[in-house]
């Protein structure tokens, strides 16, 4: 498919020039000769590229304007701005706001089109990436066998035929993003839209333009997330990070599903399902008065609760199981062979959760390209015993112990360990260390460790 570019000069003649030099070169092009036409162009059908002259003669608004409308329209459409009198602070100013390329005036065509075909790789190469990102994301599973990850699935299941609004909380890493998303999946509305909002990373004042768009004075419409999420699934993610004052306008949307555009008068009518996500404990914040109770009540209708890795570690072979194959196709190598019943991997305290486990096989899996298992297991074994999180490099706080309490809080750990790799199974964990049974239950007793699962 031939790339579309969008051409923006005042000067009739430098227009017709550099529309000429692309269209001999295969592009399809498009023109306008001042910033409304501009406008009228971007609001039927953004280009993949534009070439926007800075320096407009006729109206109030320039290129610089021109240039924020088609980022805040598309940041991944490269834009090229073109002038014949920009200062070097001009052409900072341009890059700055998100401009791909400066050009002067004037200029040859093996540079204008050398500009142009650097600009249209980038912006195949972007989408090609965001692609490969959004099949990765996607191509992961719900993985585990452990009781809490199976009633999460229960759970799950349950919600494929109902509207109800769902609150996930955990810590980073969990799988917060992946249980909503596959939510969604199974849901009536899998077809339509999944947006994810990250309440974090917003800063307090521009909530509601994110939320609810705007209308503005030259007639162009800035569309929100409510808007783009229409009949989809919009997940809130961090939802404890929205300012108070915001909390009433969303709880409001939730009661009534409609909302007003910034700037706008008419009702926007729409038809969403909120899935709320939280590394945060909602009901102390309501406590405190930092989050909004009735709203609490209004997101938390199915609560789902995902425990962190470490107190799962049943599950930690089933995942790098999976890792292994997913990783290895997706990056097309060799898939590594790790064993999973290394100790390292059940006493290290996984602080990022599912996240770290599966950056950590992905980075073993680069790293043993041509080697052998052997240098796979040594290379995991080196990661986890450097990480400064290793509850290895957390026993020198032994030292300070007397021998007694430093062998106890040894025996305590190694026994835990092994009865969760043997899934609190009191009789395969002391056939695997070499104990008898009732020797064993006596130690676990005195120990404090009894009832471990």
């Amino acid at each position: 498919m031939k790339n579309e570019i969008l051409v923006i000069d005042d000067n009739s003649d430098i227009r017709f020039l550099i529309c000429k030099i692309l269209k001999e070169n295969d592009y399809l092009v498009r023109e306008a000769a001042n910033y409304d036409q501009a406008i009228f162009e971007i609001k039927k059908k953004i280009p993949d590229l534009a070439i926007i002259d800075i320096k407009l003669d006729k109206g109030d608004k320039d290129g610089i304007d021109l240039l924020k409308v088609v980022i805040k329209k598309n940041k991944s459409t490269p834009v090229i701005m073109i002038s014949g009198h920009a200062n070097v602070q001009t052409a900072v100013e341009s890059i700055r706001l998100g401009a791909y390329e400066f050009l002067e005036k004037p200029f040859s065509t093996e540079k204008i089109l050398n500009y142009v075909s650097r600009a249209i790789e980038s912006m195949v190469l972007k989408k090609e990436k965001e692609n490969l990102e959004n099949k990765l994301f996607h191509s992961f599973d719900f993985i585990g066998q452990s009781p809490a990850i199976i009633k999460i699935k229960k759970i799950i299941e349950k919600l494929t035929n109902v509207e109800s609004r769902v609150l996930i909380t955990g810590n980073t890493g969990t799988g917060k993003e992946l249980v909503a998303r596959k939510i969604h999946k199974l849901s009536s509305r899998s077809k339509k839209q999944f947006i994810v909002l990250n309440c974090a990373l917003l800063q307090p004042h521009k909530y509601e333009k994110e939320l609810f768009g705007e209308e503005l004075s030259d007639g162009t419409i800035s569309y929100g997330i409510l808007e783009k999420a229409n009949n989809g699934t919009l997940l809130l993610d961090e939802v404890t990070e929205i300012p108070l004052e915001t909390q009433a306008s969303i709880l409001r949307i939730l009661i009534d599903q409609k909302f007003k555009r910034i700037n706008g008068n008419k009702d926007i009518n729409v038809n969403i399902r909120i899935i709320a996500s939280s590394s945060k404990d909602l009901k102390i914040l309501v406590s405190n008065g930092t989050f909004r109770e009735d709203l609490f009540h209004r997101i938390n209708v199915v609560p789902i609760f995902i425990p962190d890795l470490n107190s799962r570690t049943e599950d930690i072979p089933v995942l790098i199981n999976y890792f292994q194959k997913k990783i290895s196709e997706i990056n097309g190598v060799p898939e590594i062979s790790i064993d999973t019943k290394n100790d390292l991997l059940f006493t290290y305290n996984w602080p990022g959760n599912i996240r770290e486990l599966r950056n950590l096989i992905e980075r073993v899996t680069i790293l043993s390209v041509n080697e052998t298992k052997k240098d796979s297991n040594m290379i995991l074994k080196e990661i986890l015993t450097l990480s400064p999180m290793s509850k290895e490099n957390n026993l020198k706080d032994s030292m300070s112990f007397p021998l007694k309490e430093a062998r106890e809080q040894f025996e305590k750990a190694y026994l835990t360990n092994q009865l969760k790799k043997n899934h609190g199974n009191i009789s395969k964990t002391a056939d695997f260390i070499g104990m008898e049974r009732s020797a064993l239950h006596r130690k676990l007793k005195i120990l404090g460790v009894i009832g471990i699962n």
